[in-house]
């Protein structure tokens, strides 16, 4: 299907460009969200006489939205969930979860701003890029932890999965002490000693 863009789309095109793309885009997305009309003659006259207002109203939501952008950068979101030892989330972290994060702190996104290329798996600190605008763009810091403690020491820069591994190291030095004690070459003359002590002890008896 061809569609006549009413406003730059990103990797398709600019205000007033005639692409073609697929139906189902077409139907779902760029027609309802009032971004595109359908290519013909009558709407190519439609989009010539409604150009001037359509450019202004573009620059206006422009203008609006950098403003936005310069609250929103470098902002920063929560979001707690269950995840293993090794910080493997049990379950993932999608768009519409942080669009509720932000939500909460209230910050009033939609899910379709909010782009990432898959889901979040692992706990962390990540960059996420908000869309408030086709020619403007945001950046925000998406924080996944177990909990709001976590999430503080993280924002720190603290590894709270280091824990664990410097539980293992000591573990470890522990278990090679005790081995070091055990083969001390003095420890092993004093027991060589005490026992020959306790030999001759016998042979006088």
């Amino acid at each position: 299907m061809e569609v006549i863009l009413l406003e730059r789309v990103e990797n398709l095109g600019q205000m007033g460009d005639v692409v073609k793309v697929k139906s189902g885009f077409a139907r779902n997305y760029l027609l309802p969200q009032k971004k595109a009309l359908r290519a013909n003659d009558a709407n190519k006259q439609v989009f010539e006489n409604q150009r001037v207002d359509l450019e202004a109203r573009n620059l206006e939501r422009r203008k609006e939205a950098e403003a936005a952008a310069e609250k929103l950068n470098g902002r920063s979101f929560i979001v707690i969930r269950q995840a293993s030892e090794a910080g493997a989330l049990y379950g993932s972290v999608t768009a519409r979860d942080i669009a509720d994060a932000a939500s909460e702190e209230g910050v009033s996104l939609e899910r379709s701003q909010v782009r990432i290329d898959k889901p979040l798996k692992a706990i962390g600190i990540v960059e996420v890029r908000i869309v408030l605008h086709p020619d403007v763009d945001a950046t925000v810091e998406v924080n996944v932890a177990r909990s709001e403690d976590e999430a503080e020491r993280q924002a720190r820069g603290e590894n709270v999965l280091a824990r664990g591994d410097e539980d293992e190291t000591e573990e470890e030095d522990s278990g090679e002490e005790k081995s070091a004690e055990f083969f001390d070459p003095e420890a092993q003359t004093a027991v060589a000693a005490e026992g020959g002590d306790e030999e001759a002890s016998e042979d006088k008896d």
